[in-house]
């Protein structure tokens, strides 16, 4: 198989086993309705999900551009990396809100 055809199934299965994973372990919050949690569960995959294909957008923009500023000036490689650490920084903020989620519930 190729590698694209691969990774749809993967990220089915995964977001298939969150909820599963999420309710094996002891919850000491407040009991939620069944719901609720799955509306969590949801929020939570779509804060990951398209912050993720976001920065993907974002990494293939920058990262073009960088190349090709790099190619012409070597010496701007640092200044690059930085705004392609920036562009991954908004898949972070997705999982960081993914995980806020997940525990309030």
């Amino acid at each position: 198989m190729k590698r694209n055809h691969l990774l749809a199934p993967v990220c089915a299965l995964v977001l298939a086993a969150l909820p599963v994973l999420a309710m094996a372990g002891e919850t000491a919050g407040p009991a939620v309705s069944a719901e609720t949690a799955n509306w969590a569960f949801i929020g939570a995959a779509l804060s990951v999900g398209c912050s993720t294909i976001g920065a993907g957008i974002a990494i293939a923009m920058v990262g073009s551009a960088a190349m090709g500023a790099i190619s012409e000036r070597p010496e701007i490689l640092g200044r690059a990396l930085i705004f392609l650490g920036l562009a991954e920084g908004i898949a972070i903020y997705g999982l960081i809100v993914a995980i806020m989620i997940l525990g309030k519930i």
